[in-house]
């Protein structure tokens, strides 16, 4: 990073915070309901990320914090528990918090205490497979599964690695039924409201009342007519603004999966499509 990124990097929450000022008219944000937005990797982060900026339009909050909180770095490596909680408890009063974070039992006791409101957005399996491979072969060359996905001759080994996952010279990754056991840790919290990616393109207007339903659930009013604020968010929602946009649309899974690749995911995820809802069956 350069040091005039590391500058406006630096100087990016005053500005925002006198913008937030300047647009609310106050000096502090601190009635309305601390918000975090979390999700698995390539599960829709991005999107849910727009609709967090969108909030900041429509109630006072200042901006949405630049850096998500991770669980796992970038490059693979976990962090302790204490680090991720105390970046937790570091999110600004009035900033909205987002990230890639596990439902350790620190984090839950934390983000679901009465007062806070959270969302966690997760993906059909198969499209965010689809996601990983795309993203770590051709878009991201640091990431952790780039070098290995290149070494082998098409998307189809890519994505038959993706399944079952790998751990072998010192390249680990978990299978695709491992990854979701952290999403269904999530769905069990009474205090998540948990998003579908699929709901939130397919199902947009509905799923944005009940987002905004779960902020006023705290008792807190939100001060822009509701008809206005579905108007702003649904402006706020654009996939191709986000640096991580390829297809933004749902089912994309169909156009790559081979027959080899339906049996190999049945027998390594089981029934997992069935329990989060996407099928009804093994027969598909």
């Amino acid at each position: 990073m350069s040091v005039v990124q590391q500058l406006r990097r630096a100087l990016r929450p005053a500005g925002k915070t006198l913008q937030a000022m300047a647009r609310w008219k106050r000096l502090f944000f601190n009635d309305a309901p601390p918000i975090f937005g979390n999700s698995k990797p390539k599960s829709g982060s991005h999107l849910l990320l727009q609709v967090l900026a969108g909030m900041c339009q429509v109630a006072p909050y200042k901006y949405v914090d630049a850096e998500p909180v991770r669980t796992i770095w970038k490059d693979g490596g976990r962090r302790t528990p204490a680090d991720v909680l105390a970046d937790l408890r570091g999110i600004p009063q009035g900033v909205i918090g987002w990230g890639y974070v596990e439902a350790s039992p620190e984090n839950v006791a934390f983000l679901c205490q009465p007062g806070r409101v959270n969302y966690f957005i997760y993906r059909d399996p198969r499209d965010m497979l689809v996601s990983q491979v795309f993203f770590a072969t051709d878009m991201h060359e640091e990431h952790g599964m780039h070098e290995y996905y290149k070494s082998l001759p098409d998307f189809s080994e890519r994505l038959k690695v993706a399944i079952t996952g790998i751990d072998r010279d010192g390249l680990k990754m978990v299978s695709v039924k491992q990854r979701y056991d952290g999403v269904f840790q999530w769905l069990e919290q009474k205090h998540v409201m948990c998003l579908r990616f699929e709901d939130l393109i397919n199902n947009r207007d509905v799923t944005l009342d009940a987002m905004l339903d779960e902020v006023e659930k705290t008792g807190y009013k939100i001060p822009t007519p509701r008809e206005r604020v579905l108007e702003i968010l649904v402006e706020a929602i654009q996939p191709k603004k986000s640096h991580t946009f390829r297809s933004g649309k749902t089912g994309g899974w169909r156009e790559h999966f081979t027959d080899g690749h339906k049996r190999l995911f049945k027998e390594v995820a089981g029934d997992l499509l069935v329990r989060l809802g996407y099928e009804k069956s093994d027969d598909w």
